[in-house]
């Protein structure tokens, strides 16, 4: 069996946070998410689609 990295402590008080704090981690979560598809898989049309709905939720703002 593989020994965790993580002690049992911290795997408890993670969950804790995350159940405290659902809105908190759907936003990161969400936020991660956007980064690794613009970073690693968006095209030149999705850039353009992207830019946007940037400049529309700035005028709205």
């Amino acid at each position: 069996m593989t020994e965790k990295k993580t002690s049992e402590a911290q795997r408890r008080a993670t969950k804790k946070w995350e159940e405290n704090n659902p809105e908190r981690k759907r936003y990161l979560r969400y936020r991660s998410n956007a980064r690794t598809f613009v970073r690693h898989w968006a095209t030149q049309e999705d850039f353009e689609e992207l830019e946007e709905i940037f400049k529309d939720n700035i005028k709205k703002r």
